[in-house]
């Protein structure tokens, strides 16, 4: 397995266009962070989790031409914004692309990207497949998908285990009855926001406090805002098991 990281920032926090701390004008490229989101390549397959507002860009940077399924996991726009360019898959693919999420992100989809849906559809718009899934799990393409029911404060959301690795944003609690499909686990993937308390996001001592429960052999933060400080001084208080993420990272299992 093969996992890239698209994106590892927020929307959270102060606008980057107003905002003059050393994160935003670092030069470091590990500090300039897209909208979070990863692109997962497996058992031939090829699939991303979330496409938020920066989907496009990151499908270029990383050249990806083919993209067999995508997987959301809540409705938020910096995890659905991009969905629109799905239709560049379309056209090179020339076939529909299936998207799986709960419920409530399919209604929003439907309701958001309500030209993708209609009858009498304009030509070239996304030809999408919505797939609702619960907490039970799937089969997309032959790839063994085991949702997660995560809380984002009052929020339903969904995270993901395929195979021996885990991906969690948008949290600020995971349910106890969770927990074992979250044990044994070569990666884990998951976010912290900053050092303050968030009320719907992990903070960096409890997304810690979760790596330390569920014991990854490895983990990465992600969904990080600016106000978490510059990436490199940030990761030499973390012990190596337990380090930020940066866009372009990639993770191989």
């Amino acid at each position: 397995m093969k996992i890239t990281f698209l994106g590892t920032g927020t929307s959270q926090g102060v606008p980057v266009i107003t905002c003059e701390c050393d994160v935003c004008r670092s030069k470091n490229p590990k500090d300039q962070r897209l909208r979070s989101s990863v692109l997962i390549e497996h058992q031939g397959k090829t699939f991303v989790i979330d496409t938020g507002p920066d989907f496009r860009q990151q499908m270029l940077r990383e050249d990806v031409k083919h993209i067999d399924f995508v997987l959301l996991t809540h409705e938020h726009k910096d995890h659905t914004a991009g969905l629109d360019d799905i239709r560049a898959f379309n056209h090179s693919q020339k076939e529909n692309i299936n998207i799986y999420a709960n419920k409530r992100t399919c209604s929003a989809v439907r309701s958001e990207f309500a030209y993708a849906f209609c009858e009498d559809k304009y030509p070239g718009v996304p030809e999408i497949n919505l797939c609702e899934i619960n907490n039970k799990d799937f089969e997309a393409k032959n790839i063994h998908i085991q949702p997660l029911d995560i809380i984002h404060f009052k929020l339903p959301v969904l995270g993901f285990r395929i195979d021996r690795m885990a991906y969690i944003t948008d949290a600020n609690a995971i349910p106890e009855h969770e927990i074992p499909k979250l044990l044994d686990l070569d990666l884990l993937i998951i976010n912290a926001l900053g050092n303050k308390h968030h009320y719907s996001h992990f903070n960096l001592t409890e997304a810690l406090e979760v790596v330390e429960c569920i014991k990854p052999k490895q983990s990465f933060f992600t969904h990080i805002s600016h106000v978490m400080g510059l990436h490199d001084q940030v990761n030499k208080n973390l012990p190596p098991y337990a380090q930020l993420a940066y866009d372009g990272l990639t993770i191989e299992l």
